[in-house]
C-alpha cells in the first residue's frame, strides 16, 4: 500500500515524476547510491520533539545536530521506532518518504539538501526513489527550511549522476 499511496500523491501533484524502482532494496545509503553521490540520497526521519512527530527530511551523509534541532523545532529530536514510523506514516522504515502519508505530519527540510540540484528520496517502498530538486519536494510536501544538521561536506563532483 505505501508504494500506491505515493503514486497516488505524485500522480496528483507532480505526474511529470517517475518512481525509479530499482528492483532492490534501498533502505541504506550504499543500497541507494548506485552511481549517485551518497549526500544526493534524501533521508527522512520520523521524530518526536516533546509531543509532537514530525518528518524531517536531510541528506543521508548528515546527521541531526541535537543543539540546532533544539533551537529550530523547541526540543531534543527522539526517533520514533520502526513501527510507529510506519503506523503513522504508511511506509517501512528505508522507505519512508513525505509524499502518500497515512497521518498528516508537518514535515522539515534541512538546509543542506539545497546543496544540490537534484536528490533522491525514498517513495514508500525500501526499492524506490524519485529524482526532483530540492525546492519541489519542499513545495510539493509543504516543508518548511530549517538549519538542523551538523555541517555536512562539499558535494562532491567525481559520481556519476543517474539518468
Amino acid at each position: 500500500m505505501s508504494l500506491q499511496s505515493v503514486r497516488a500523491f505524485l500522480s496528483g501533484r507532480a505526474p511529470h515524476l517517475t518512481i525509479i524502482d530499482q528492483g532492490a532494496s534501498t533502505a541504506t545509503v550504499a543500497e541507494a547510491a548506485l552511481g549517485v553521490e551518497p549526500g544526493r540520497i534524501a533521508k527522512t526521519l520520523s521524530v518526536r520533539v516533546k509531543d509532537q512527530v514530525l518528518l524531517v527530511g536531510t541528506r543521508s551523509d548528515a546527521r541531526l545536530d541535537n543543539r540546532k534541532t533544539k533551537d529550530a523545532l523547541g526540543g531534543r529530536p527522539r526517533m520514533l521506532g520502526a513501527d510507529e514510523a510506519e503506523a503513522l506514516t504508511g511506509h517501512p522504515v528505508g522507505g519512508v518518504c513525505p509524499f502518500g502519508l497515512a497521518s498528516p505530519l508537518p514535515v522539515y527540510c534541512d538546509i543542506s539538501l539545497r546543496n544540490f540540484d537534484v536528490i533522491y528520496p525514498a517513495a514508500g517502498s525500501r526499492a524506490a526513489s524519485v529524482c526532483i530538486t530540492p525546492n519541489r519536494l519542499a513545495e510539493l510536501v509543504d516543508a518548511r527550511w530549517i538549519d538542523v544538521c551538523h555541517d555536512a561536506p562539499a558535494p562532491l563532483s567525481c559520481f556519476r549522476l543517474r539518468p
